[in-house]
């Protein structure tokens, strides 16, 4: 009797066991892309820390090295809690009127099997991705205060720009939100990352003032080795940057680090040129900038496309990013100490825009979509840079000064004298005794 009433359970059961297999076998994420993923979040991180970290922390004065290594650390750190708590669910929750995400996320504690965004990887996999991107661009925007801004000051506004700039702008773009609707594209952070991080810095540089000395002084970086180590670092980063952010472990990915890596080489060699022909000799710091210029503006194309545009992006990078460099400085007196608008700002500005034109087939570019021409590309493209641009700029300035009303933005010019190693954090960089 018993027997009988197990096969027939058995027979009743059979069809939901075989869904659920069905429904298991559908939902099945990629070892292979969930494998490269993690790795290219690893490298993002790697870009953070320590490449960023020892980049900056190489071009400023000795007396304030160890702050500009605390600052991109602890900026990365809030960012990373609150990317977890709130973030991540702004960005890339399920989308309100195309303009923010909802709470479905929060705490990451409904994260599906499933990305909804990268289908072949586990939603916890793409959060993690995304996590090392949130981390990065406040952390970017370091190189425009050093010398002088309160460590406290830096924190809660990096912490509150995350939310109310970053993850906004991610929405938009990357998250279903409305300016993806509009057909602006982002491979890898030229709008969403480089765009609002370069606007906010020279934001932030006017607001907090030039350092003392500056512009009649010379503010040199006292160990360029180490930026040099840093700009290194970088540059086998954004293979992960621009690489991961194919999402695949595919052909997509493989052409978007071909297309990092000739335009970083090309943009290093074209600036150390321009060095040599205006001052007679080529710099390690030209060298570094000119690298890092070259990645920052192939980011929004590089799975876009080809590598021969590739190699104009990188001269075309160095050539505007340099002047660049001498018109915020030399002619407009602003002082972006370590130059986060005129490098990773405009080049993130110039690669999408750029990207309007290089999407073209008949330019090697994986080609436009049905009822879009260059010239509308490139206008949807720009409409998306402005726009983004007049956000971060405008919300920049509230959350700067709206933090400054409960901590002040600047040290005193004593503590800068001094230089920051030792006022705000009791250490010295380098002992000799």
């Amino acid at each position: 009797m018993f027997r009988k009433l197990a096969a027939v359970l058995a027979l009743v059961a059979m069809p939901y066991v075989a869904q659920a297999q069905e429904l298991t076998n559908i939902a099945q994420n990629d070892s292979g892309d969930t494998a490269w993923i993690l790795t290219a979040s690893a490298l993002v991180l790697l870009m953070t820390l320590p490449g960023l970290a020892l980049f900056y922390g190489g071009l400023v004065r000795a007396k304030n090295f160890l702050s500009v290594l605390v600052q991109v650390g602890a900026v990365a750190g809030i960012a990373s809690v609150l990317w977890v708590a709130v973030g991540y669910t702004l960005a890339f929750g399920n989308t309100t009127g195309g303009w923010i995400g909802d709470g479905s996320r929060w705490m990451m504690i409904d994260l599906g099997n499933l990305s909804p965004i990268a289908t072949t990887l586990p939603e916890s996999t793409f959060a993690m991705f995304q996590l090392t991107f949130a981390a990065i661009t406040p952390a970017l925007m370091v190189g425009a205060w050093v010398d002088r801004a309160r460590f406290g000051w830096v924190v809660a506004f990096t912490a509150i720009w995350g939310l109310l700039v970053y993850a906004p702008v991610a929405h938009w773009i990357w998250g279903g939100g409305w300016m993806g609707d509009l057909g602006v594209l982002d491979f890898a952070g030229g709008i969403v990352v480089h765009t609002t991080a370069g606007v906010s810095a020279l934001v932030v540089a006017l607001l907090i003032g030039r350092r003392q000395g500056f512009p009649g002084s010379t503010l040199l970086p006292h160990a360029p080795g180490m930026t040099m180590l840093g700009a290194m670092l970088l540059w086998v980063g954004w293979f992960g940057f621009n690489g991961g952010s194919a999402l695949s472990a595919t052909d997509d990915a493989s052409m978007a680090i071909i297309n990092t890596h000739v335009a970083a080489a090309t943009a290093a060699l074209t600036w150390v040129l321009v060095e040599k022909i205006a001052f007679g000799k080529a710099t390690t710091v030209g060298f570094a900038t000119g690298a890092i210029a070259g990645l920052a503006t192939v980011t929004p194309a590089a799975g876009f496309i080809s590598p021969g545009a590739a190699i104009l992006f990188g001269i075309l990078a160095s050539i505007v990013c340099y002047y660049a460099i001498q018109l915020v400085k030399n002619k407009m007196r602003i002082d972006d100490s370590l130059d986060v608008f005129a490098v990773h700002g405009v080049g993130g500005m110039l690669g999408s825009l750029l990207l309007g034109v290089f999407l073209s087939s008949d330019l090697g570019g994986t080609g436009y979509a049905e009822g879009v021409s260059m010239g509308g590309m490139v206008g949807i493209q720009a409409f998306g840079i402005v726009a983004v641009a007049i956000f971060s700029a405008v919300m920049t300035a509230v959350i700067a000064l709206g933090v400054s009303l409960f901590i002040p933005m600047r040290v005193s010019e004593e503590e800068e004298v001094q230089g920051l190693d030792v006022t705000s954090h009791g250490e010295h960089s380098w002992q000799f005794d």
